[in-house]
């Protein structure tokens, strides 16, 4: 595109007359094959962007190239012309300097502003003075700076605060766009943006609507994004949990509690034993406990900023380690299928339960055996053979337990035919033979035959 020279000074030829001649007969011609139109290059300008009015298929045979500011002919709106033999640029009323037209009649702006926006005319005048006019538009925006997030109230209590954001500065010909932890805005009870969504209202906020919130503005010409905004939520203290899970503690033991709650700001903590207040601290450490340490603990925790306090109660046990048991037997060698055995388990020791072995397995019951209502006696009646064996009880509490001594129960009976001696497999529960030097030993029996 070729250049044109430096604008001219008037009186070179008589365009002020031929202009005014020419603005009172101009007609809008019928359309050409090829009309003449205006194309704004780029489309949309940010202000202080060099913009082209580009034009094409202009007619041929032309004397001058005339721009007006409007969508119509005026020569109070005048911006300049060009002379196509003179190659030279005649201001008018409107020209600035920062307008430039080129052989072809476009016409170049530079560093345009917001005031440049507009429709413009373009009169070209043929060499026999007839006329043609296009008409072109020019839109500028302004060049976004990067937005802002205020806030009513950045810290806000949980259920409690309405907070309202909004998006800065307030620009025109300007759309406002939100985002939530980097996702657009759902439909939603507890948001609600304004007619213009430059502002964005949270309800019924929770912990967990800390952010980042985002806002963008956006224009044809630039689109900009905030920083991240953060909210501070204040809430809790929640119910407060004590850790660890254990109620029940030995004699001696040391005894170590935690405390917490979910709280912002962090909850103050203090502590109560059986009623009576303790330090003020998250943890509680007593060593080397006894029973004069069981009762209630209660963890109390208090949110200075919310006024709010929640307290939890853990019931605390400790307990004397169970001494072992013993057993007495009403007999300890009965005679099968004639004798009843009633076997005891015996300890000093309160609040225990007590279970039963038979050969170092837990005791399987029969239809001839029964528990007392403490499982402290076992009655079998009437004895077989296969209840001759070794017996244990234990005794436990909830943090101790402790087996008795074995007691051997020894039963007789009659040998059966065609076994020898009267012994045979099924009917001794064990029998170990060794041989030692050529002699035969044998251990001792559970069974005695009669």
């Amino acid at each position: 595109m070729e250049h044109p020279s430096a604008p001219a000074h008037r009186g070179h030829f008589p365009w002020q007359g031929l202009l005014l001649a020419v603005s009172l007969t101009t007609f809008w011609n019928q359309p050409t094959a090829a009309q003449l139109t205006i194309e704004s290059v780029p489309t949309n300008a940010v202000q202080g962007q060099d913009v082209l009015l580009l034009v094409h298929h202009p007619p041929g045979d032309l004397a001058a190239y005339v721009w007006y500011k409007g969508a119509r002919v005026d020569p109070n709106q005048h911006i300049a012309l060009y002379a196509i033999g003179q190659q030279e640029i005649i201001p008018g009323p409107l020209y600035s300097g920062r307008e430039t037209i080129y052989s072809n009649g476009s016409l170049l702006f530079q560093n345009v502003t917001q005031e440049n926006t507009g429709y413009y005319t373009l009169q070209v005048i043929k060499a026999n003075f007839q006329t043609e006019v296009g008409l072109g538009h020019l839109q500028v925006y302004l060049e976004l700076t990067k937005p802002n997030i205020t806030c009513n109230n950045s810290n806000p209590v949980e259920h409690e605060d309405p907070v309202v954001l909004t998006c800065e500065p307030e620009t025109q010909n300007t759309t406002y766009r939100w985002l939530i932890n980097n996702q657009s805005l759902l439909d939603s009870a507890w948001l609600k943006l304004s007619l213009d969504n430059r502002t964005l209202t949270l309800f019924n906020i929770t912990r967990n609507d800390t952010g980042p919130y985002e806002c963008e503005t956006w224009n044809p010409g630039s689109a900009r994004r905030s920083d991240p905004f953060y909210l501070n939520i204040l809430y809790g203290p929640d119910a407060p949990t004590i850790s660890p899970a254990d109620s029940y503690y030995q004699q001696g033991a040391n005894l170590s509690l935690s405390c917490h709650a979910a709280s912002n700001p962090p909850a103050q903590y203090s502590w109560l034993i059986n009623g009576r207040p303790q330090q003020s601290t998250q943890e509680l450490f007593i060593p080397n406990i006894t029973a004069n340490d069981s009762g209630s603990y209660t963890c109390l925790v208090h949110n200075s900023v919310t006024g709010l306090n929640r307290a939890t109660v853990k019931t605390i046990t400790v307990s004397e380690p169970v001494a072992q048991p013993s057993i007495r037997a009403s007999n300890t060698t009965v005679t099968e299928q004639k004798d009843a055995v009633v076997l005891t388990c015996l300890t000093s020791d309160t609040g225990i339960s007590t279970q039963w072995f038979f050969n170092n397995q837990h005791l399987g019951l029969t239809e001839r055996m029964k528990l007392s209502q403490d499982n402290s006696t076992l009655t079998i009646d009437p004895v077989k053979r296969d209840d001759a064996g070794d017996y244990q009880c234990e005794v436990s509490n909830l943090v101790s337990s402790s087996k008795s001594d074995i007691l051997r129960l020894y039963v007789k009976y009659a040998p059966t035919p065609g076994n020898s001696a009267g012994l045979s497999a099924g009917v001794i529960d064990s029998i170990v033979v060794g041989v030692l030097a050529g002699v035969t030993l044998a251990a001792p029996l559970h069974f005695l035959y009669i």
